[in-house]
């Protein structure tokens, strides 16, 4: 493929969100110099993104998170992450990550790829598949597709685990072995039954619509649900406060840049890697610090905690 005249790409999903961005999204581009390639499917964002990313200096994803991730993940399988930039259009029912990196929407999106700053960001990567907002155990492809935009927008990725949990009348938690590791000191290992395992990138698990992990530090924030049940979290206002500021002894909170998880019985889990849905028995996930160049906007915060006080790590321990 030859290297596009402008040097920027724009990899468009018409399907997303409502569907009404498509129009304004081309204009924009057109306006900006920046070559569109739609979307016919599935799988498609990924391939388009694998075949411009080594000619491009620039590649945006318009669509939602689920489109982004395809989008990065063709990055990555040309191998094209070291000098290429992800660009972020935020056109979908769930648009998690642009909120994260500070992008407000359509129009804000293309004056930051114009001339926003760029700051290199971690990705997320298991099983040979790349994520750059969250891995979530726990979640169904049906709660997912069931959750509304208004979930989305008061709950943002926990309202796929409301719908969850909604959704069924016994929940059966998991057996699961979760192993973290690759810091200072010894291995921290967790085993016991899991409602849900959360491993943030980008994304810090709280009921804040706004809840930017810091993604340049080298590390997951990790949270395991360990204890609580269906009942417990039926209702917006039970569930709001499990995952509320004050902390809870139900969830255990570390940071680490590697993990493992696995089904002690060797049954298959599955796994939401930015709403791209996964199944396997075992996971390993690791980060690689700033491996993804992006352009952010001027309300991304390289270190969220620097005025948010903290992330309150010592709500239950790890054995």
């Amino acid at each position: 493929m030859a290297r596009d005249e402008n040097g920027r790409m724009l990899i468009c999903n018409p399907t997303s969100g409502s569907g009404n961005h498509v129009d304004r999204v081309v204009e924009l581009a057109g306006e900006y110099g920046l070559a569109v390639r739609r979307t016919e499917g599935e799988g498609h964002a990924r391939e388009l993104a694998r075949e411009a990313a080594p000619d491009v200096d620039l590649v945006a994803a318009a669509g939602g998170d689920g489109t982004i991730n395809e989008v990065v993940n063709g990055m990555a399988e040309a191998d094209a992450l070291e000098d290429t930039t992800l660009g972020v259009v935020p056109s979908g029912t769930g648009n998690n990550f642009a909120s994260n990196v500070g992008i407000e929407g359509v129009e804000d999106a293309f004056e930051v790829i114009d001339d926003g700053e760029r700051r290199d960001l971690d990705l997320g990567v298991t099983n040979e598949r790349a994520f750059v907002n969250s891995c979530v155990c726990g979640i169904t492809a049906e709660a997912s597709g069931a959750t509304s935009s208004e979930e989305k927008d008061r709950f943002g990725i926990l309202a796929y685990l409301l719908k969850g949990i909604e959704q069924v009348s016994e929940f059966d938690a998991l057996p699961l072995r979760v192993e973290l590791g690759g810091g200072e000191g010894q291995p921290v290992r967790w085993e016991g039954e899991a409602m849900f395992v959360l491993v943030g990138n980008c994304r810090r698990f709280t009921t804040a619509r706004r809840a930017q992990a810091n993604v340049e530090d080298g590390e997951f924030e990790v949270a395991i649900i360990e204890r609580a049940s269906a009942a417990d979290l039926a209702g917006e206002a039970a569930f709001g406060g499990l995952f509320g500021e004050d902390g809870n002894d139900a969830i255990v909170r570390r940071r680490a840049p590697s993990l493992s998880i696995e089904h002690r019985e060797g049954e298959a889990v599955e796994y939401s890697l930015d709403g791209e849905m996964l199944a396997a028995e075992a996971l390993e996930l690791r980060t690689h610090a700033g491996a993804l160049s992006v352009a952010v906007g001027g309300g991304y915060r390289p270190d969220p905690d620097a005025d948010d006080g903290g992330l309150g790590i010592g709500a239950g321990d790890a054995r």
